[in-house]
């Protein structure tokens, strides 16, 4: 992968980010591209055969079954994503071909296997992804169900995964209704793996900025025969229906988010060749457009009043909240912003459980590990400089931060709390160390960021959540104060 950056597919991509975004973000993208080595580093190491004979001694109390619908599929990427399901450790499955081709090709390979547990349905016409997905559906007779592309591949070991999940939710009396693996790219040879996309658990607001989620995803079958594919948003089918499982998961059915499962361990290999979103995602724009259709209707399906928007990068969107997000998600606590030295770089303003900001010393116009540090999410706290509190939630404020709340009028919005008149927040007067003591501003920052974690604890604990938005920017007390527009 030394050499991944100069792919053609790259090139490509960049000329149609310069066209659609200008000069400058265009500049920033690849500079980061270029800076950012990572992914140089990956190798997927795939189980053991040792590993793999000891799973299929294993239990096998679940069915899954696997829905593939198939156009015109080249057949050796056929063969290769059925092989890829014959391979696996876990042998309770089923696999079913809805095959909407125009010619025989696809029926002649599926054919050519005699193993019962494959199902092949010839399609009397194309439908559309989700309509022909949705015959695979009707037909699925396994306990969860896992989607497939026709290109794509499994790893051996992906089913094996997802059952230990459920059993180990079962255990702790939680029952799984969704799980959804890591995943990575790979040439059209499947010879060289690349851009390992590894997730967080469940988080909403991520979730509402792009499909993190995507591949491998199973759900119970019920929950998605319930659910259906929906042909108005072909090309981003999945999304809807994730949008919809976790509407149906927790906000409807109130059954929570334990019972949507991450498992951060790569388990499907998404191909990339000319004509696949991976590869090329201006070849699917269309789907795109349809993520974002399937964002605003998921909005409206909970009454949120808003504006659905597109980012720098395809597939990825924000959401500006009409008037406020407090006034239209009621589990809304808390929000934040990022903060920038002098040099545009981020020092912070979000905090994950460790306490540590997860995109320190970025350049303010990089986008980070999959774009995320430019997206909204959920975090475990936000930083006193850069935050709004819900009115509900005041009282807590004060008793954490040991001073009332209060709102800084800027530019026409309610924004942070605390300004230039407050470098660190929530010092009390004798609390604050003698200027220019570098040790006694290391110690206030350190008792600073201890307090906002506590907060952030307790907004949870009191069933509300901490959304980090960082489109909101504010120097922090290296450098000159900067407060841009509120979006929420």
């Amino acid at each position: 992968m030394g050499f991944g950056i100069f792919r053609a597919s790259n090139f490509r991509k960049t000329y149609c980010y310069l066209k659609k975004n200008g000069w400058k973000n265009a500049y920033y993208a690849v500079l980061e591209r270029v800076l950012d080595r990572r992914g140089s580093k990956y190798r997927y190491e795939a189980p053991g055969k040792d590993a793999l004979e000891r799973q299929r001694e294993g239990e096998e109390p679940y069915q899954f079954s696997i829905l593939v619908p198939a156009y015109e599929t080249d057949e050796r990427y056929l063969r290769e994503m059925i092989d890829s399901v014959l391979e696996q450790s876990y042998g309770n499955w089923e696999l079913i071909l809805a095959d909407a081709s125009k010619t025989r090709k696809v029926q002649k390979t599926a054919e050519s296997y005699q193993d019962k547990r494959m199902k092949y349905i010839r399609l009397g016409e194309n439908k559309g992804i989700a309509g022909n997905t949705n015959a695979a559906l009707a037909e699925a007779a396994g306990d969860y169900v896992g989607l497939l592309d026709h290109d794509d591949v499994l790893a051996p070991d992906a089913l094996f995964e997802m059952a230990q999940a459920v059993l180990k939710g079962r255990k702790k009396g939680k029952d799984v209704w969704m799980l959804y693996s890591d995943e990575d790219k790979s040439d059209g040879d499947m010879t060289e793996f690349y851009e390992p996309h590894r997730k967080p658990g469940l988080n909403l607001d991520l979730l509402f900025s792009n499909n993190y989620i995507c591949h491998f995803l199973v759900m119970k079958k019920e929950l998605m025969q319930s659910l259906g594919f929906r042909s108005d948003y072909d090309g981003a089918q999945d999304y809807d229906l994730i949008l919809r499982a976790v509407g149906k998961l927790v906000y409807e059915d109130q059954r929570g988010r334990g019972t949507v499962v991450h498992i951060p361990k790569v388990l499907y290999h998404w191909r990339c060749h000319e004509a696949s979103t991976a590869e090329n995602p201006e070849s699917k724009r269309y789907a795109y457009e349809a993520g974002k259709r399937a964002l605003e209707d998921f909005m409206e399906s909970r009454g949120w009043s808003g504006e659905v928007s597109h980012t720098l990068h395809l597939g990825f969107y924000h959401i500006r909240y009409a008037r406020h997000i407090f006034a239209q998600r009621k589990e809304a606590g808390v929000t934040g912003g990022k903060l920038v030295d002098r040099f545009g770089r981020v020092t912070g303003g979000i905090y994950n459980a460790r306490g540590k900001c997860p995109y320190l010393g970025l350049n303010r116009n990089f986008s980070g590990y999959m774009h995320r540090a430019g997206l909204s999410q959920e975090a475990y706290a936000v930083d006193l400089r850069c935050m709004q509190v819900r009115k509900e939630l005041w009282g807590l404020f004060e008793e954490v931060f040991g001073i009332p709340y209060r709102e800084k009028q800027i530019k026409g919005h309610n924004q942070f709390p605390y300004g230039e008149d407050c470098p660190y927040g929530w010092e009390r007067k004798g609390d604050v160390p003698e200027k220019g003591c570098k040790e006694a501003a290391k110690a206030t920052e350190e008792a600073l960021r201890l307090r906002c974690l506590e907060f952030g604890r307790r907004v949870r604990e009191a069933g509300y959540t901490v959304i980090w938005m960082p489109e909101w920017e504010r120097g922090s007390n290296e450098g000159k104060s900067r407060c841009n527009g509120s979006d929420t």
